[in-house]
């Protein structure tokens, strides 16, 4: 893929996260793909994947949101990395932390790596 394919999914893939639409979050994944959390766990292929982010999109979590900051693409590899602020209301109060997603996708464009780190432990839910 070129540095704009690269840009294009990755616009896609992290519209469909702010949109909180967890089906085409989930369409630009591969089959096998991988999701490794910011807390340390790894979920492969669809179903787990899947199973990884529902409840974050069904609002567990409560509502959040994911400002897009900045974009970097590597074209050679067909990587990009996205850094964010998560934006919800812990207990009434709002509060954000900062992180970053290293993408890896295939040749057709599906993410076969979402690696997630994040400035912060764990979000302080109660």
């Amino acid at each position: 893929m070129n540095r704009e394919q690269i840009a294009e999914v990755t616009a896609s893939f992290l519209e469909a996260f702010n949109a909180n639409d967890l089906d085409a979050m989930m369409s630009h994944f591969a089959d096998d793909g991988v999701y490794e959390e910011f807390n340390g766990r790894t979920s492969q292929g669809l179903d787990d994947v899947r199973a990884a982010f529902a409840p974050q999109f069904e609002g567990v979590f409560g509502q959040m949101k994911f400002i897009d900051e900045d974009l970097v693409i590597d074209p050679t590899n067909n990587k990009a990395v996205a850094s964010w602020r998560c934006t919800l209301s812990v207990k009434g109060e709002p509060t954000s932390w900062r992180g970053l997603d290293f993408i890896t996708y295939n040749e057709d464009g599906k993410v076969t790596h979402k690696l997630t780190y994040a400035k912060t432990k764990a979000p302080a839910f109660e």
